[in-house]
């Protein structure tokens, strides 16, 4: 099952109302609604029907894999009123696949390592990116769904792209082995670690990891692939297209760190949680710096990933601009001696 998230205009603003695609035949189905009815059919009354369908079926995609399978069962048996409860897949307006309660991102791609280490980094790759799979923390505040404009930072002058794995968690669980780390695995998605490259390595040398290289936008959709329709993560082929025109052709392969060894090495005196997203880390020249390539205002970033499909992201015409920007201060350790 393909499983999305869409807003839906109410008297009282905006509700965010969960949707199974169905791409081939070019539509949406609101599972509360379907199942609603669903329910209607087999005898309730309509205002407990729409009370119970919202309760198993709600806008939140976290909050609905945390009911397991009673969640998935629902929107199952929700596709029987499929037909009266459909939008047109042009006609909804996305947001971010899932509502995740924590994003981590990896690094577990060796061309994609080898190539910014030689690009941007210029130097050998740190040993320590092959003693474990590190990952970083971003902020859940800015998740973009497919077709959402992604706001341009006034900050950077090079506003990049990276196409990843998203790996959305089913259930909880700590201190996995990677023998058990799948069945903890709920489905894949599409995700775009966008990244601000030219401050990138001044906030990496505070020591503190990534800041506002990264936290202004990620991109999550179009929907999320349950893993029953995902025969292997490995081999699936992924294309980045900007304002139509193929860049790169890539391939999820040459793993440092399997999905499976990711998510375990994540729950180590830890816990996943239903709906936490964790980025694969960027496969192989699936980010603009590997080509030498960066996005303009205005520009349309196109990520393909086989067994999802496209998550397209427009970039504003215009940059966005912060009301205010430190300014740096004098370098008071000049005369320090080690």
């Amino acid at each position: 099952m393909k499983l999305g998230r869409i807003a839906v205009p109410t008297p009282d603003g905006e509700q965010i109302r969960l949707v199974a695609a169905q791409p081939e035949q070019s539509r949406v189905i609101d599972l509360a609604r379907a199942y609603a009815l669903t329910l209607q059919r087999k005898g309730a009354e309509p205002e407990r029907a729409r009370a119970l369908a919202l309760a198993v079926l709600p806008g939140s995609l976290a909050a609905g894999i945390g009911g397991g399978a009673v969640f998935l069962d629902a929107a199952h048996d929700a596709l029987a009123a499929a037909d009266d409860a459909s939008y047109g897949i042009d006609e909804v307006s996305w947001r971010a696949a899932v509502d995740a309660p924590v994003i981590r991102d990896g690094l577990t791609f060796e061309q994609h390592i080898q190539n910014f280490h030689r690009i941007v980094a210029k130097a050998q790759p740190a040993r320590s990116i092959y003693d474990r799979p590190g990952y970083f923390k971003g902020t859940t505040a800015m998740s973009y769904g497919h077709n959402q404009v992604l706001p341009y930072p006034d900050f950077t002058e090079a506003l990049d792209w990276e196409l990843e794995v998203g790996y959305v968690v089913g259930k909880s669980g700590s201190d996995l082995t990677p023998d058990t780390a799948l069945d903890h695995l709920f489905g894949i998605t599409v995700f775009n670690d966008f990244s601000a490259r030219d401050i990138q390595g001044a906030e990496m040398a505070i020591g503190m990891g990534p800041q506002k290289c990264k936290d202004f936008g990620y991109g999550i959709g179009p929907w999320v692939t349950t893993m029953d329709e995902i025969d292997s993560i490995e081999g699936l082929r992924g294309q980045v297209r900007v304002n139509g025109e193929v860049l790169s052709d890539t391939k999820v392969e040459d793993f440092v760190y399997t999905p499976a060894e990711l998510l375990a090495y994540v729950s180590i005196s830890d816990r996943l949680q239903p709906g936490d997203l964790i980025g694969s880390g960027t496969m192989g020249f699936g980010a603009g710096v590997e080509i030498g390539k960066f996005l303009k205002p205005g520009d349309v970033i196109e990520l393909e990933l086989e067994g999802v499909g496209t998550l397209r992201t427009p970039i504003s015409t215009e940059r966005q601009k912060a009301p205010w920007w430190p300014e740096p201060r004098t370098y008071p350790h000049e005369e320090w001696v080690v």
